[in-house]
């Protein structure tokens, strides 16, 4: 089988004002016709770099391509020509983008959008790119897809939006195919009919594929051959089997050893760090640390009394129509939903993108308006306390939100943010204390005391996270809402986070509620998991009971679209 795409020895680097800084270093790989090699590792070891390379759309100033070739179909990219790279990115080589909403002109209706690219590249009348337009998006699964080629981006769901930037780049039926973290936060049951539409396309057009990703429970169920890089270099690459079964580079063991396992759940996470030293080298694991001991659900009803009671609980938001837009109807984000949750337990809450978790998880701390119901929080009905009571209280109940980035203030430092809601708070007898306070909260979450005076966009997403820990932890609270606080960091932060969140439990007490559309991750967290669908519960106990046995068709379903994490060859040669 012919190779598509030959990488051989590509360099990139990037002028800063530190000096030069190379993001891709000598790597070499090749994507056959009609395979799917996957480009594995954390953020910023120089996958999307070389995808760019790739296409041609490296930013010139500051970054250049340093060194090496990119022979696609035998010719140099890197020397061609912009009017022929022109030619090829889009029609021959195509790419889906991290992040549809970034990706797609919100102030286009989509059909348009992909209308565009058939005009441009295959020389349609805007008749025929708009027929085709809507067949692309039947093709990729979108229901009404008459209907839909009309909406704006904003009208649509991540997944669909996902799926329309699959439809933009198959248009032209490419030979080769890049995508960048596609099915990143994406819920797992849209997670799994994305990767199934892009096999069938892949099969359907013969195309070639890399499938940049840091999930390699992603990669077992999609690549051929996988490519590992660490730090802008290429530490190993096999064919996926090998991988799995036989990882030599202690970065790609520690990769695969930090995702939470469905079938146990371990005290603690194993994470890049148990594997190698900061300096790359490998780290001698002995078996006492890699042996992972299950954690037991054990209930002291003294120690752990119910902190929280919530009571037919539900938030109903308006629909308006008419001229006069008049209320037709009610959406019902939280509908009846009764529970309770003993103090020093993780509650996770589970679902997919609109089942009402978010909504749930701001209307415990009156974020948001409950429509009904009761929010009993230590004898203390907080849906009954006026604005006055309420900011007494929310130094006792605390929320990490689902983007660090959007939640920190970039025009303040990272000590201005953690000593502001102590002031508001009367957390300490004066400035000096605080800032005591807040090097201790750096140090607690991993960070170092001497970061206070950087700014958010200084930190890596990981490290933002850590912040918003701090930032929430800075008043004291008991009870803390962590809303998918790890759903867009790579499997060996995410882990890191995780380990730390246990350990914050275990020292001061916390109380959680844990939401999250990765069910590994809150089977890991949890003692005890709810299910949510339509705003409503459809099963909670404890977490073990929920992923070994389940009761309800829909929390099988969630079940079934989560990765195995098994590489497809070895599924087919069990089969």
């Amino acid at each position: 089988m012919s190779d598509l795409l030959e990488v051989k020895n590509l360099c990139v680097d990037f002028n800063t004002p530190e000096g030069v800084v190379r993001a891709v270093n000598d790597i070499s790989f090749t994507v056959p016709q009609g395979k799917t090699i996957g480009l594995v590792g954390e953020s910023g070891s120089g996958k999307s770099v070389t995808a760019l390379a790739v296409m041609g759309l490296i930013p010139n100033p500051p970054g250049f391509i340093s060194g090496g070739e990119i022979l696609f179909e035998g010719t140099d990219l890197v020397k061609s020509q912009e009017d022929y790279m022109r030619k090829v990115r889009g029609n021959d080589i195509a790419m889906i983008f991290q992040e549809p909403m970034t990706s797609l002109n919100p102030v286009f209706r989509v059909g348009d959008q992909i209308a565009e690219v058939l005009i441009l590249h295959m020389g349609m009348t805007k008749k025929q790119a708009w027929d085709r337009a809507v067949d692309l998006i039947n093709q990729v699964g979108i229901p009404d897809p008459s209907r839909s080629a009309l909406k704006y981006p904003h009208e649509m769901s991540g997944g669909q939006k996902q799926r329309i930037m699959i439809a933009m780049a198959i248009a032209c039926e490419p030979k080769l195919l890049i995508c960048d973290e596609p099915t990143t936060a994406l819920d797992v049951t849209i997670q799994q009919q994305v990767l199934e539409l892009m096999f069938d396309l892949q099969d359907k057009y013969k195309m070639g594929m890399l499938f940049i990703t840091h999930d390699l429970g992603v990669i077992a169920d999609i690549a051929d051959d996988v490519v590992v890089m660490y730090r802008s270099n290429l530490v190993e690459q096999n064919t996926c089997e090998n991988i799995f079964t036989g990882a030599k580079h202690p970065y790609t063991k520690g990769l695969l050893s930090c995702r939470p396992a469905l079938d146990r759940n371990p005290e603690r996470l194993l994470t890049v760090s148990d594997f190698m030293e900061e300096d790359g080298s490998e780290i001698v694991v002995d078996d006492e640390k890699t042996i992972k001991v299950d954690k037991v659900y054990n209930v002291d009803e003294e120690k752990n009394p119910y902190l929280l009671e919530v009571n037919n609980l539900s938030v109903h938001f308006p629909i308006k129509g008419g001229i006069f837009g008049r209320t037709v109807d009610h959406f019902k984000a939280v509908d009846d939903v009764s529970f309770k949750l003993r103090k020093g337990m993780t509650l996770g809450l589970v679902g997919e993108s609109g089942c009402g978790k978010t909504t749930l998880g701001r209307a415990l701390l009156r974020l948001l308006e409950p429509t009904s119901g009761q929010v009993i929080y230590d004898g203390i009905d907080i849906t009954a306390l006026d604005k006055k009571e309420l900011k007494g209280m929310r130094s006792r109940v605390q929320i990490i939100f689902q983007d660090p980035y959007s939640s920190l203030n970039p025009r303040m430092t990272v000590g201005e943010i953690l000593l502001e809601p102590m002031k508001l708070h009367s957390i300490g007898k004066d400035k000096i204390e605080r800032i005591e306070k807040a090097k201790w909260l750096m140090e607690k979450v991993g960070l170092k005391a001497d970061q206070l005076a950087r700014y958010p966009h200084e930190f890596s997403g990981g490290q933002r996270q850590r912040i918003c820990i701090a930032r929430a932890l800075a008043v004291n609270p008991e009870f803390i809402v962590c809303d998918e606080s790890v759903s867009a960091l790579d499997v060996s932060v995410q882990a890191q986070v995780l380990n730390l969140l246990l350990d914050l439990q275990e020292e001061f007490g916390l109380t959680y509620i844990f939401i999250s559309h990765d069910l590994s991750v809150v089977n890991f967290i949890s003692d005890e998991v709810a299910v949510m669908n339509a705003g409503q519960f459809v099963e909670l106990d404890q977490a073990n009971n929920i992923y070994l046995k389940p009761k309800e068709d829909y929390t099988k379903r969630l079940l079934a679209a989560i990765p195995k994490g098994i590489p497809k060859s070895l599924i087919e040669g069990q089969a």
